[in-house]
């Protein structure tokens, strides 16, 4: 089964693009047009691969090697997500804290970009991306906490395990942990209420700032790397905190239909709720970390065990 999944976790890399293209259908659908194709986003991959990298004034290594630095530790990250409890190694474990890392240091990196090119609006956004994280990589790991607790382990593979069944359903800190790990899904995958991927307007973005002085290779990186995040985020969040049963072949059947899920679920908050004030979203992230840390509190009193 360890080799199976290890498949899976290498195509994933290769299904990834699908997830924001489907979420872009959909959307696309509830609002009455009819929208890009779901294959849009690897169109976009391919036209930017066979064009030239673009070389900004000024720019050092750091400009250079951010891309295939993101990239890099994407690919780090969707080897180290189990699939359907069970994981292939590629050396690198599967410690939550691990996953947590690598995509800090994907975000530093994009951020030091941005310095590098030294673009007014890169910089504007990079700075908003970087206060916002405060609050997310803290609420990451609040959740990951919930779900560690279960499983009395860090391990990506264990946590997932103890959420299989429905005995995890009764417990009032697996719903805490839940609804927070939505909010960790909008963060880390840039959509609204906390961005609006569909802008390019500089004033407003967020994640797309820090790409505006790449093009051709190297966008095509950072846009493969901002897809794989959907694929990591929306694969734990099925992995630990939807329903899953059985052997590995009913387990991958319930993942596919809970990201697909959670894909329409993504479209459907879009579709309804605008985009937040910046410096409303701290709030917002807060709340959810109020809400975390009240779920841990009622797992160690035992409420609901």
């Amino acid at each position: 089964m360890n080799a199976l999944s290890a498949i899976v976790q290498i195509a994933g890399g290769a299904l990834a693009p699908l997830l924001p293209g489907s979420i872009q259908t959909l959307k696309a659908r509830l609002q009455g047009r009819r929208g890009p194709s779901a294959l849009q986003p690897y169109r976009t991959l391919w036209r930017l691969w066979r064009k030239s990298a673009i070389d900004p004034e000024g720019t050092g290594v750091v400009y250079w090697l951010a891309p295939p630095l993101v990239a890099a530790c994407l690919l780090a990250a969707l080897a180290i997500v189990p699939v359907a409890g069970h994981a292939g190694s590629f050396g690198l474990g599967h410690d939550a804290l691990v996953l947590v890392g690598l995509l800090a240091l994907a975000r530093f990196a994009l951020a030091a970009a941005a310095w590098d090119t030294g673009n007014g609006f890169a910089l504007m956004a990079a700075a908003r991306d970087l206060m916002i994280s405060v609050f997310g990589e803290a609420l990451l790991i609040l959740v990951l906490l919930i779900a560690a607790l279960s499983a009395h382990s860090s391990d990506l593979r264990a946590m997932s395990t103890a959420a299989a069944g429905s005995h995890i359903w009764s417990g009032p800190a697996h719903w805490c942990g839940a609804l927070a790990f939505v909010l960790v899904i909008l963060l880390e995958t840039g959509r609204q209420p906390i961005d609006n991927p569909d802008t390019h307007l500089e004033l407003t973005m967020i994640h797309e700032g820090p790409l505006l002085e790449y093009g051709g290779r190297d966008l095509a990186f950072l846009h493969w790397a901002a897809a794989a995040r959907h694929w990591v985020m929306l694969v734990l969040g099925a992995q630990l905190f939807l329903p899953h049963w059985g052997g590995f072949a009913a387990s991958l059947g319930l993942l596919v239909a809970g990201v697909a899920g959670l894909c329409g679920v993504l479209a459907l908050i879009e579709t309804a709720q605008a985009k937040l004030r910046i410096l409303r979203v701290p709030a917002l992230l807060g709340i959810g970390c109020a809400i975390t840390l009240a779920g841990v509190g009622m797992w160690v009193a035992g409420v609901g065990a």
